[in-house]
């Protein structure tokens, strides 16, 4: 990790050697007492931290804050609600790419069992935000939400907002040559079904166009990076 993240009440209490974190600051960066690195508050500034003191069961930290970071990019994912596995690799990487949202939505091609895996009901899925957000030296968190439906994410979006669905067999073009308005941008991903048509039609009743990555037949997880990163560049945030 390239960030070590932080609530603002484990800032005030010792860190349990246990604690992943301690272990990363002990065995893989090696710090000692007196020893500093960087650290953030989750949606709040960076800064560094140093190690005060380390006991044989807890880590002793102090901060200084500096710098915010600056706000998250004005994407919005749509995503069938896929395996665990494939949610767990979109979790982390959109949010390393600076995501501002992420809606799995219930589809009618998908698998809905989905949306009560351990994933979700444990909270897990928040330590995937962090390890992404860490990599990416951020302290910003994308919202998420999961198990609504494809309209419900849809009534979410700004009206200015470029709507742009990914399909491999209705896209009339690629989605390097969508226009994109001054707003936000949602890009909707289907489940690794692909959409039903009768989610086509909702998404073409509320504004989306259909663009491809190409010829080739993508993985999920894989689409989502590749759109996420071709949007950024077409608004030259990266």
């Amino acid at each position: 990790m390239n960030l070590i993240l932080f609530t603002a009440a484990e800032t005030a209490q010792p860190l349990p050697c246990t604690d992943r974190r301690a272990i990363h600051l002990l065995q893989v960066l090696r710090r000692r007492e007196g020893d500093t690195f960087d650290a953030g508050l989750i949606n709040g500034p960076r800064g560094k931290g140093t190690v005060v003191a380390i006991c044989p069961e807890s880590l002793t930290l102090s901060f200084v804050w500096a710098t915010e970071p600056p706000p998250l990019d004005p994407i919005i994912l749509i995503v069938g609600l896929p395996r665990p596995q494939t949610a767990r690799d979109i979790l982390r990487d959109a949010t390393s790419l600076g995501v501002a949202a992420i809606h799995f939505v219930v589809t009618d091609k998908g698998e809905r069992n989905y949306a009560n895996s351990t994933l979700w009901a444990s909270g897990e899925w928040q330590r995937h935000l962090i390890a992404g957000a860490e990599q990416a030296f951020d302290t910003r968190l994308p919202e998420i939400a999961h198990g609504s439906l494809l309209i419900e994410a849809i009534t979410t979006l700004t009206p200015d907002a470029t709507r742009l669905a990914l399909d491999n067999y209705d896209a009339s073009g690629p989605l390097s040559s969508q226009s994109l308005s001054a707003g936000a941008i949602a890009l909707a991903f289907g489940p690794e079904r692909g959409w039903s048509n009768a989610e086509r039609a909702t998404l073409r009743g509320t504004g989306f166009s259909f663009g491809h990555l190409g010829p080739r037949v993508l993985r999920l997880e894989i689409a989502v990076t590749a759109a996420v990163a071709l949007m950024k560049a077409k608004r030259g945030l990266m």
